[in-house]
This record gives C-alpha cells, structure tokens and sequence, in this order.
C-alpha cells in the first residue's frame, strides 16, 4: 500500500515538472553592436536586424515559450544578429521586435531550421496599422540571389510579403540554411 502511494506521488511530481517550461534554447549571438560586444561565430546561416530608425527597438528571441531575454537595438543602426536556432518542441522561432520594452504590438521574424532549409516570414499579425514599423517600413534581402526577398514599403498596411492573418502562407519562404538575411528596420532597407 505504502508503495503505491509514493508511485501515486511520484507520478504527480511527474506530471507537473513535465508542465512546467523548458527554458528557450540560448541564441548563439554573432554580434550586438549596438552595445559593442561581440561573441561567436557561425559556419552556418543566420540573421541580422538592422534598426534604421531614430529610436531604439527592442527584441526578444521567443521559442516554445515566453523569453524575459529582451535585446536593445540602439537607434540609427543598432543590430542584432542571431545563427539559426531549433526549438526543442520541434516548431519555429520568433524574433519579437517592438518599440517598447514589452512584447504587444510586434514585427516578427519567424523561421524554422529544418535539416538543410530554413523556412521563414515576417509577420505583422500582432502588429497596429498605426505602427512605426509600417509607417517606416522594412525589408528581408539574402546574401543569396536565388532567395525571396520581403519588402513592406513605408506606409503599405496590406503589405502581401509579410502575414497579416494565419493563412498568408504565401509569405512563407524556403531558402537553403547556410544563407544569411539581413532584416533592415526602416529606410536604409528600402
């Protein structure tokens, strides 16, 4: 009787720690030059976002679950840049950007690591009309020619390169992994 009590037990402790959040996988940063570190390499691909506008930006790379790890991209050319990631429950990756230091109203640079392809969009779901991501702009260029690129021209609020509702799949692309993007916030990207 003891015995099947203390199973009973451990299988409760189980079953919450099983609930419980794995914490985000750490994102290999390449560079933060908008603080001036600079830490790792990657051989493979990765991106880099660019923030042209004239006030600070601010990011969050957000797995399976809510990351506190928030990133300053100083303003008039702050970056940040990040090697390809998986997430441990098998699904993408999200680059949260907003004007403030919270995660509500946010361009997303979404991607999934999937063997030798990286699939990724933009995403202005979570993201006002009134935004100054759309009143500025921004855009996704590849180091490689052969890969979509995504422009939001200043002002475009029914943008076709970047979701605007869930089943916008057009705006997702597949390029080979070892490619590096460039996301440029603002004018210098369009």
């Amino acid at each position: 009787m003891m015995f099947s009590k203390i199973l009973g037990l451990a299988t409760v402790f189980a079953g919450v720690a099983s609930a419980l959040p794995a914490p985000a996988p750490a994102a290999q940063i390449i560079s933060r030059s908008s603080n001036g570190t600079t830490s790792g390499q990657t051989s493979g691909g990765g991106v880099t976002i660019v923030n042209n506008l004239g006030q600070n930006l601010y990011a969050w790379s957000v797995s399976d679950n809510a990351d506190d790890n928030m990133i300053t991209l100083n303003a008039n050319g702050g970056t940040y840049s990040e090697s390809w990631q998986t997430n441990p429950n098998g699904g993408g990756i999200s680059i949260k950007l907003s004007t403030e230091p919270d995660q509500s109203d946010v361009l997303q640079y979404e991607y999934t690591l999937s063997g030798d392809t990286i699939f990724w969009d933009l995403s202005c779901i979570n993201m006002g009309t009134s935004s100054i991501f759309t009143s500025k702009g921004f855009a996704v260029t590849s180091d490689d020619s052969s890969c979509p690129t995504a422009t939001c021209a200043p002002g475009d609020t029914a943008c076709a390169d970047a979701y605007l509702i869930p089943t916008d799949d057009h705006a997702t692309h597949g390029c080979p992994s070892k490619d590096n993007f460039v996301l440029n916030i603002g004018s210098n990207g369009n």
